[in-house]
């Protein structure tokens, strides 16, 4: 991958999150005045899963829901079955305690942190609580 390959697939995919639909249009728009850094979408998509991630490879699962259903009008979500792309996330964390490039900068220590009020915070990850 190139470094205009690479910045397209970053602001396309991660800032922007163009569908699948508008990035191919934008492709053919580009590919008309010049040489496009990707085909289509799948060449794109194709592109960015082939990134060495530690070597954890997807995983997929389907879900259904399974719960009550209203006897008429059920919504279209209540009968769709889906599916779930992922990757360890424990691989994934390993792999990041691994990499010297995180070395500096990722606080592995349980703490607590207090707003003003003295009134715990929950939201950090790391926090210990």
């Amino acid at each position: 991958m190139d470094r205009q390959q690479f910045e397209t697939a970053d602001f396309l995919f991660k800032r922007t999150q163009m569908s699948a639909g508008n990035i191919d249009h934008l492709l053919q728009l580009w590919a008309a005045s010049g040489e496009a850094p990707f085909d289509n979408h799948t060449e794109l998509y194709d592109t960015i899963d082939a990134i060495p991630v530690g070597g954890v490879p997807w995983q997929n699962f389907e879900v259904t829901y399974n719960g009550q259903q209203p006897e008429t009008n059920v919504p279209p979500w209540m009968e769709q079955t889906y599916e779930v792309y992922f990757r360890d996330p424990r691989r994934l964390f390993l792999n990041m305690l691994a990499n010297p490039a995180f070395a500096e900068d990722f606080d592995y220590t349980p703490m607590q942190i207090f707003n003003v009020k003295g009134s715990c915070r929950y939201e950090n990850f790391m926090s210990g609580d």
